[in-house]
C-alpha cells in the first residue's frame, strides 16, 4: 500500500495516518505491522508508530499474507443466509459453542467458518479467521454476522457498540409480563454470589434496556415474547427477565427451582416446559447496513424445531 503525505497532513503519528488512510485497518494493526517492520519511507524502515510524518514523505506499507488461524478448520452444520466477500450470516444452532475455550477446543463456529469460508478469509489482525463481532451463549440459537476482512470487522464492531444493529429475539418465559408490553432496565454484572452469573448490580455494572411485547399468553403459566436489545450485555434477555419474575423456560442458570407460574399449565404443558432441556431463547432477526456498499440487509429466522414443539404443547392446553 502506497502514501503520500499532503502539504496539509504534516505532523500527525504514522500510525494514525496510515490508518486514516488505509481503507480499513485499525490503528492497533497498522502499530503492530510497523514494530514487524514492514513499513518504509524511502530506503528507511520505519519501526516507530510514533515518529511524526513530514510534507512530500512517501510511504510503503507491506502486509503479510494471514497467516493461518491456530483453531483448525472442521466441518460444523450451519445454515447460511448471505455470503459475499465482506461477511456471512449464519443461523447457529442450539448447542453451538462460537469460540473455542478450555474444555471447547475443538467443533466450535469459529472451526466451522474457517472451513467453510477457506480463503476467502483475508485475514483479522494478521489471522486468517473469521472476525467475531457478537456472540449468542451456546444454548442460544439464530442469526449472527462474522465479518471476512478487517475493514469489516472494523465497520461492524463500530455499528454493534453504536447501537445501529437491529437485532430481536423469540422466547419462552415463565408467567406473563405485566405490562404485556414495555422495557426492562437496569445495570448488569457479576453476581457477587456466583460469578458465573450475572445480576442487576447497584455498583460497578453497565446500563442495559430490553424492549419485550408478549406475543401469546398461555393461561397464566406462560408467555412467548418478542425482545429488541437496546443494549447487548452479557445474558441481557435472560436476567432483566429473571430480575422480573419470569426467567426463561429452561434457563438452566437463572431458574433454579420449579417456578409458581407452573401450575397454571396443564400437566403436560407443564411437564414440556420444566424438561425443555436449554434456555428457550432465539435470535430471529437481524439488520445491519453492509460495511462496504451501505446497503441495508435484513434477515429472519424462524424458531427452530425445538421451540415451535414447545409452543405446540403449550398452545394445546387452550
Amino acid at each position: 500500500m502506497f502514501f503520500e503525505v499532503l502539504p496539509d497532513q504534516g505532523g500527525e503519528r504514522v500510525d494514525r495516518f496510515v490508518s486514516a488512510h488505509s481503507g480499513g485497518l485499525s490503528r492497533s494493526r497498522v502499530k503492530t505491522l510497523i514494530e514487524e517492520g514492514c513499513l518504509s519511507c524511502g530506503p528507511k524502515t520505519v519501526t516507530e508508530p510514533a515518529e511524526l510524518v513530514k510534507a512530500g514523505q512517501h510511504y510503503v506499507l507491506h502486509i503479510p499474507p494471514a497467516a493461518p488461524a491456530v483453531p483448525e478448520g472442521e466441518h460444523v452444520p450451519f445454515d447460511v443466509y448471505y455470503e459475499d466477500d465482506d461477511l456471512i450470516v449464519l443461523n447457529k444452532p442450539a448447542g453451538l459453542v462460537v469460540h473455542p475455550a478450555p474444555g471447547n477446543e475443538t467443533g466450535t463456529l469459529v472451526n466451522g467458518l474457517i472451513a467453510h469460508c477457506g480463503s476467502s478469509l483475508k485475514g483479522i489482525g494478521g489471522e486468517r479467521r473469521p472476525g467475531i463481532v457478537h456472540r449468542l451463549d451456546k444454548d442460544t440459537s439464530g442469526l449472527m454476522v462474522a465479518a471476512k476482512t478487517e475493514k469489516a470487522h472494523l465497520a461492524l464492531s463500530e455499528d454493534f457498540a453504536a447501537r445501529r444493529i437491529d437485532r430481536a429475539y423469540l422466547a419462552f418465559c415463565w408467567g406473563c409480563p405485566n405490562p404485556a408490553e414495555g422495557d426492562y432496565e437496569g445495570d448488569i454484572g457479576r453476581d457477587k454470589r456466583d460469578r458465573k452469573r450475572m445480576a442487576i448490580v447497584t455498583h460497578n455494572g453497565k446500563w442495559a434496556l430490553t424492549h419485550y411485547r408478549t406475543l401469546k399468553a398461555f393461561a397464566m403459566g406462560a408467555a412467548l415474547v418478542t425482545c429488541k436489545l437496546a443494549t447487548g450485555r452479557t445474558h441481557q434477555i435472560r436476567v432483566h427477565f429473571s430480575a422480573h419474575g419470569h426467567p426463561l423456560i429452561g434457563d438452566p442458570v437463572y431458574l433454579r427451582r420449579v417456578p409458581a407460574a407452573a401450575k397454571g399449565l396443564t400437566p403436560d404443558a407443564r411437564a414440556a416446559a420444566l424438561d425443555f432441556p436449554r434456555q428457550a431463547l432465539h435470535a430471529t432477526r437481524l439488520g445491519f447496513k453492509h460495511p462496504r456498499t451501505g446497503e441495508t440487509l435484513s434477515f429472519e429466522a424462524p424458531m427452530p424445531e425445538d421451540m415451535q414443539q414447545l409452543g405446540q404443547v403449550l398452545a394445546a392446553q387452550e
